[in-house]
């Protein structure tokens, strides 16, 4: 069985709403080449272009940003049994309070506001995963 990545579900959803490249592009405000490059998986979106990417073709926030980045898969999943300590809102609430984390890891007022974005998609369970999902992040801001 062949892993799903993200390029061919843009692809297939654009083509589903008989978008072209083109088309598409001038509703996300992005050049054409640029969803050609996702599509054949050569860029990754920002947060903010899978938002609207999702809006747009009509896919799920969640599946879009773990196929973006299926590295952060085993963290942001939650358990059905997950405690009420390892809820959403009170990693998000522990990590930032926890100013020593922030600090040591240099996370920017702009950081912050994107890792809220990151937040509402209710799977991030323990502050370290916030961590996580901000060096992925940088990473692909340094890739492109």
């Amino acid at each position: 069985m062949k892993k799903e990545t993200l390029g061919p579900v843009l692809k297939q959803r654009r083509e589903a709403f008989a978008l072209t490249q083109r088309e598409l592009a001038r509703k996300l405000g992005v050049k054409a080449s640029h969803v050609a490059y996702l599509e054949n998986g050569r860029r990754r979106p920002s947060l903010s272009l899978l938002s609207r990417l999702a809006d747009t073709l009509d896919l799920d926030k969640q599946r879009l940003f773990l196929l973006t980045h299926p590295e952060a898969e085993d963290l942001v999943g939650l358990r059905r049994d997950a405690s009420p300590s390892k809820r959403p809102e009170n990693a998000w609430r522990k990590f930032t309070d926890n100013r020593g984390i922030l600090a040591r890891h240099k996370v920017t007022d702009q950081e912050l506001k994107v890792l809220q974005k990151v937040n509402l998609l209710g799977r991030v369970t323990a502050p370290s995963q916030f961590i996580f999902i901000l060096n992925a992040i940088r990473q692909a801001v340094e890739e492109e």
